[in-house]
């Protein structure tokens, strides 16, 4: 049998250079739509026959953010559940990555994939409980569904959204744990956030984006996050929609979940450049944050992304238009694609069960802030 490289399925992104052997395995990633990002790669290859397999994505060092491939390290999988860490180096921008003894198939990805049929189970599995009901808002630029998941029946507003960036799959692995938290009927935590609260969640912002292998944008090439201040149903519907029934509902807060390439660590960026930022936001950021950390020691408040000057925040991003439309609480939470390094875990890195995990302590944090939403 000779080595194959494939990558057309859901989410799969590679283009073939070479394949002559398992050591001489040559790829590049595939950019994009409107060609702008590329980073996001997941590919198979088969017929090793217990080779040492050798893979080297030529482009890598043109990557929209090379420096997320600076000590990283991909993901592998034999049975596309179990994802583990494999040795990788970035030298000369080739990023290579080895594969000792490779059985006949193996997965390989920038970080665990998330599927949209695993989407669709997901989506399918909470609407089945009668706690729950589901909307879809509309049709994205290639015609699936935009799904939004409504549970509890309280007056607050809650909003999370995740996945506006596709390939930052971590986000709707942090969707499951959180839903799953939430829908836990003997968790009286959850029960009680329910009567509290209405939840609004749209576990991937993104479908077209994840299908087709992209790492940020949506078919027509838009950053789905940049998009809020003037969204439009002919560039980004999925913005237009969503923004709609905010507007319908109210928010009380919002919760958007992200990945970031290069920082190893979790933690949340706040709305603080906003024109209206309040003292009462800044504090509930604060005690939200310090809750979470309590709730999740993978989560952590000393490292992450530096504040915007006052008035200066950017409005096109979801965090800071719904802090400034609505005068609430907005969040971005950020994961790795790496290690958490204040708690690495080296043979999984940052990894699926890790994010619900994470997930099921933002429903913790919740708690702290809510009596205080309004």
């Amino acid at each position: 049998m000779s080595v194959r490289v494939s990558q057309a399925f859901d989410g799969g992104n590679a283009e073939v250079l070479e394949a002559s052997a398992p050591d001489a395995i040559r790829l590049s990633i595939r950019p994009d739509a409107g060609g702008e990002f590329l980073q996001w790669f997941y590919f198979r290859v088969s017929g090793a026959g217990g080779q040492d397999l050798v893979i080297r994505l030529e482009n890598a060092g043109k990557a929209t953010y090379p420096r997320g491939f600076a000590d990283y390290r991909a993901v592998a999988s034999v049975d596309r559940v179990a994802w583990r860490r494999i040795d990788t180096d970035l030298d000369g921008g080739v990023l290579t990555l080895r594969y000792p003894s490779a059985p006949d198939s193996v997965y390989f990805a920038y970080f665990a994939p998330y599927s949209m049929e695993r989407h669709h189970d997901l989506v399918a599995r909470c609407a089945s409980d009668p706690r729950v009901s589901l909307e879809v808002l509309g049709a994205t630029l290639d015609g699936q569904d935009l799904d939004l998941l409504r549970l509890g029946d309280g007056p607050l507003q809650i909003w999370a959204i995740a996945r506006q960036h596709p390939g930052e799959t971590m986000a709707e692995h942090w969707m499951e744990g959180f839903l799953a938290r939430l829908l836990d009927a003997d968790d009286p935590l959850a029960r009680q956030l329910l009567a509290a609260a209405t939840f609004h969640v749209v576990p991937n912002m993104n479908p077209d984006g994840s299908r087709r292998g992209h790492l940020r944008t949506n078919a027509a090439g838009a950053n789905l996050n940049r998009e809020w201040l003037e969204p439009s149903m002919e560039r980004s519907p999925e913005v237009f929609l969503v923004r709609e029934r905010m507007r319908a509902t109210g928010v009380d807060l919002c919760l958007d979940v992200h990945g970031d390439e290069g920082l190893p660590y979790n933690f949340i960026a706040g709305s603080d450049g906003i024109p209206s930022w309040t003292a009462r936001q800044g504090e509930l950021l604060e005690r939200y944050k310090a809750a979470l950390a309590r709730a999740c020691p993978d989560f952590q408040t000393a490292h992450g992304y530096p504040r915007a000057a006052a008035g200066e925040a950017n409005l096109r991003m979801c965090t800071n238009w719904v802090a400034e439309t609505f005068g609430c609480l907005a969040m971005t939470l950020e994961q790795p694609f790496k290690d958490a390094a204040n708690h690495p875990m080296p043979e999984t890195g940052w990894s699926p069960a890790r994010c619900a995990h994470l997930a099921r302590g933002c429903v913790d944090a919740l708690a702290d802030v809510l009596a205080d939403l309004r």
